[in-house]
């Protein structure tokens, strides 16, 4: 009898044992399958994650407004050598070498009280090259606003052969004037007068795009701090009055489910002066300045800034839809100087126009990819300068 007890708790424990062996087996089976599906999780994720963060990167670098202020972080010293592929005596076309000692004295009895609006524009190339379309858009700014005042702070410009190319406005009562820019006064007491030294004594690198244009980006806020007004590009046709417009800036590109603004553009900037976002604008140029990006130092950096402190407390300004001034894109802006060929082209160019009739308080031509287009007698284009004309002489390709 006891043999036959053993027998069978031998037989039980056998079956346990076997039951453990195929246990731990499955287990170690589960288990390893298990550990690659982790592996290969973890692998594929990492490739996805990185996938995304370049896409995101590459997204930032594009929209930019999402990136932080350098001024929101430890800052850093440094030094860096000029390089020559950027010549400096272009900053003696903005003054602080005895080039506009009357700088302060000429812009503020031109600039007086009695303008219905002040505007201001930049221009940095030769006198001679200030072409028909530069015309074009003075003779828009005095269409929409006869009492208005325009200064163009330039160097070339401010000389004989610029006062013969604004003398026919002049001619008619319209007030328009150019004068040699003083930088060093303009940045004084803000974070650009740092920035401009250490440019002029080697410690900041101009970068490889022209100096003149970011010295441009940087005027126009400083201007405007200084003496509040409408900054206008010289490729932008004022199509109403902006009398009405205080503390604004106008967005180029929208998010196209939620209707926000994802890049801004400094062509047109409108701010009382002592505005706290265009001081705030100054100091990040001064900050992040990177003379090798496009559009860092302009577009990007206001969108960068508005980004940063919209809502903020004392930072009121609006945000005005692409609509208001950027209605027509860089790559649509062909049809506006063309006769439309078919009727489907036809009937998209009369609801721009018509939409812009109704929404827009300029329109910005892209001279950089538009300056090839010759306006067609018929087009858009061409009943938009005889609209918006005083002096109304035909333009084409300036």
């Amino acid at each position: 009898m006891d043999n036959v007890v053993a027998k069978k708790v031998t037989a039980m424990f056998n079956h346990r044992r076997l039951n453990r062996s195929r246990s731990s087996l499955f287990t170690a089976f589960a288990s390893s399958v298990i550990s690659l599906i982790v592996f290969a999780i973890f692998i594929v994720s990492h490739v996805l994650v990185r996938d995304i963060s370049e896409v995101v990167r590459i997204e930032i670098k594009t929209v930019v407004p999402y990136l932080p202020l350098r001024s929101e972080k430890e800052q850093s010293n440094y030094t860096i050598t000029i390089t020559e592929s950027n010549n400096l005596h272009v900053l003696d076309v903005f003054g602080g070498r005895d080039v506009s000692e009357k700088f302060q004295q000429r812009a503020t009895e031109f600039s007086r009280d009695d303008c219905e609006v002040n505007f201001m524009m930049t221009w940095i190339s030769p006198a001679v090259m200030f072409g028909k379309r530069e015309v074009l858009s003075v003779e828009s700014v005095f269409k929409s606003h006869p009492r208005g005042c325009l200064i163009i702070l330039s160097s070339t410009m401010d000389s004989p052969l610029g006062f013969r190319i604004l003398k026919p406005f002049l001619d008619r009562g319209y007030r328009v004037t150019a004068i040699t820019p003083d930088l060093p006064y303009l940045l004084k007491d803000t974070a650009g007068e740092t920035w401009l030294e250490e440019i002029q004594t080697g410690k900041r690198d101009p970068g490889k795009i022209s100096l003149a244009q970011n010295l441009s980006n940087l005027m126009r806020l400083a201007y405007l701090f200084k003496f509040g007004g409408v900054y206008l590009d010289t490729d932008m046709i004022v199509l109403k009055s902006f009398k009405h417009l205080r503390n604004v800036i106008g967005a180029q590109t929208l998010e196209p489910v939620s209707r926000n603004w994802t890049r801004l553009n400094n062509a047109v900037l409108i701010f009382d002066k002592n505005h706290p976002l265009l001081l705030k604008c100054i100091e990040e140029f001064a900050l992040t300045f990177n003379g090798n990006v496009w559009g860092h130092n302009g577009p990007y950096l206001v969108s960068r800034v508005a980004r940063a402190v919209e809502g903020t407390e004392g930072y009121n300004f609006t945000v005005r839809t692409p609509s208001a001034f950027y209605s027509v894109n860089w790559v649509e802006i062909e049809k506006l100087f063309k006769v439309p060929r078919t009727e489907k082209d036809l009937k998209r160019v009369r609801v721009k126009v018509l939409e812009m009739q109704r929404r827009s308080y300029g329109l910005h031509l892209w001279n950089k990819f538009s300056s090839k287009f010759e306006i067609e007698e018929g087009s858009a284009m061409d009943k938009i300068v005889t609209d918006h004309c005083v002096i109304c002489e035909k333009i084409s390709v300036s």
